[in-house]
């Protein structure tokens, strides 16, 4: 069964990821074409990242976001923020959650693209920082339109938004997928290619450019096209099935 294009009825899309460089293993190519299209996007980063690396924590954390500034530049993003929980041992928790719902209500998005919070996936464990912030994200969903919770959040001002879709990566059980052939996959190849201290630093890391493509062709087969970008997608309006 082929898998269906995601529908791209949006404005605005909000992406969470606990670190730099999480946004460039493939789903920056999809933030390509959106923001080729017109479509704006924002990444929300909840660590600095400084503990990915052998040099000094500050040191490694002014690095990796000189870098991300320069991967959200190769693909069109101008809206970059970031917090400063600690690296490596993010905490879910309600810190966690305020925070992302913050700029939740602050941005307004459309779409919220999360990070898969399973701990066991395809490609082994998944990391802690990741699961924490997945499940994070998908609460303060929920928490962005209820104006009871964080309430001092209305008070300043931010008032309660409720995002249509929910997006999580889609290796096991994918339900839409985003063409990115073309000039998106090759901006999604230079957004991680511009971490390039960051990948000099993991021994036999391979080059982006050498699967990067195949990872985008593997989704393209599940759509029909020559290269994909697939996810797993929750529309949050629609009613519930009975």
């Amino acid at each position: 069964m082929t898998l269906p294009a995601l529908p791209e009825e949006f404005q605005r899309v909000l992406c969470v990821v606990a670190h730099p460089d999480d946004m460039e293993y493939g789903l920056s190519s999809a933030v390509a074409r959106w923001t080729a299209s017109g479509i704006e996007v924002g990444y929300l980063l909840l660590t600095r990242g400084e503990a990915g690396m052998p040099n000094p924590p500050e040191e490694t954390a002014r690095l990796r976001l000189a870098e991300q500034q320069a991967a959200c530049a190769a693909v069109g993003v101008e809206q970059l923020t970031v917090l400063d929980h600690p690296d490596g041992v993010l905490v879910y928790g309600l810190d966690l959650r305020r925070d992302i719902c913050r700029e939740i209500r602050r941005f307004k998005p459309d779409v919220v693209l999360g990070s898969n919070f399973d701990v066991d996936t395809p490609h082994g464990f998944e990391q802690a920082d990741h699961r924490a912030a997945g499940l994070a994200t998908l609460d303060a969903i929920r928490d962005a339109g209820n104006r009871w919770i964080f309430p001092e959040q209305v008070d300043e001002g931010l008032e309660p938004h409720s995002p249509r879709w929910y997006l999580v990566p889609g290796f096991g059980g994918p339900t839409h997928g985003v063409d990115v052939t073309g000039e998106p996959l090759r901006r999604g190849v230079a957004s991680l290619e511009a971490h390039a201290a960051y990948l000099a630093a993991i021994p036999g890391h391979p080059a982006p450019a050498d699967f990067i493509p195949k990872i985008a062709e593997m989704g393209g087969q599940a759509m029909g096209v020559e290269h994909a970008v697939l996810f797993r997608a929750r529309d949050l309006h629609a009613r519930p099935e009975l």
